[in-house]
């Protein structure tokens, strides 16, 4: 039986280094692990600015700072900007399938040279087999995974979740040696166009950051809202 809102448990994390903001401490709230889960729990826990890492679900709870900013993209209203366009066509010899999983090795190689070239910094280095399927898990029914091909050889992955609302954009990683056809970029706009196709209202995109460098991408796709003082604004 899945619970409602008003019975779940959750908790904190102790004070930790923020894996973002090098200057701050971070504190995490996250739903009890025990809780039973299904799309329309999960879904609800989204409007209120959770995130699904692995199994769990998660909100920033820092005392001194605000600067992680639950942010989503309005499909209806969305329209691809002159250089989003370059992208998308730059993109469009790209075969895009949904696949059932990501197990086998040549998803984890190409995970892992992601990772190793772009993200030496961070707290998925050195990526592992064990952090990987754990951080890429298939949870409660709602998870996709979307591999991109070129030529048939395996250049990208996307993992989202289907909400009852929107797509959730769990993770994209992708070959470093493509940096010219910035797969990334390119794999954002392929899941607010999936989204569009599914009749969803948003994909959403994790936390914007304005400090940060890697998250601060996310204010190119406008109209864009964010989750502020319990409501969504939109921020043209």
């Amino acid at each position: 039986m899945t619970s409602s809102l008003r019975d779940l448990k959750v908790y904190t994390t102790y004070p930790h280094s923020c894996s973002y903001l090098s200057e701050q401490e971070a504190t995490t709230l996250f739903v009890d692990p025990r809780t039973p889960m299904d799309s329309t729990l999960y879904s609800q826990l989204s409007l209120l600015g959770f995130r699904r890492s692995g199994s769990h679900l998660y909100r920033p709870n820092c005392g001194s700072c605000s600067a992680c900013i639950p942010a989503r993209v309005r499909i209806d209203k969305f329209e691809m900007r002159r250089s989003q366009k370059r992208t998308w066509k730059q993109n469009s010899d790209l075969e895009i399938l949904q696949v059932e999983d990501i197990h086998d090795e040549a998803y984890f190689q190409l995970y892992r040279r992601y990772i190793e070239a772009r993200h030496r910094d961070g707290d998925m280095y050195p990526p592992s087999r064990e952090q990987y399927q754990s951080f890429l898990s298939d949870e409660w029914g709602v998870t996709r995974f979307f591999e991109m091909r070129l030529d048939e050889e395996l250049v990208g992955v996307a993992v989202a979740d289907q909400l009852d609302d929107g797509l959730s954009a769990i993770y994209t990683f992708y070959e470093p040696l493509l940096q010219e056809r910035s797969l990334g970029k390119f794999a954002v706009l392929w899941q607010i166009e999936k989204s569009r196709e599914l009749g969803l209202d948003y994909l959403y995109l994790g936390y914007w950051i304005k400090q940060c460098q890697k998250m601060a991408y996310k204010i190119q796709y406008r109209p864009l809202e964010l989750y502020v003082n319990g409501n969504w604004v939109e921020l043209l």
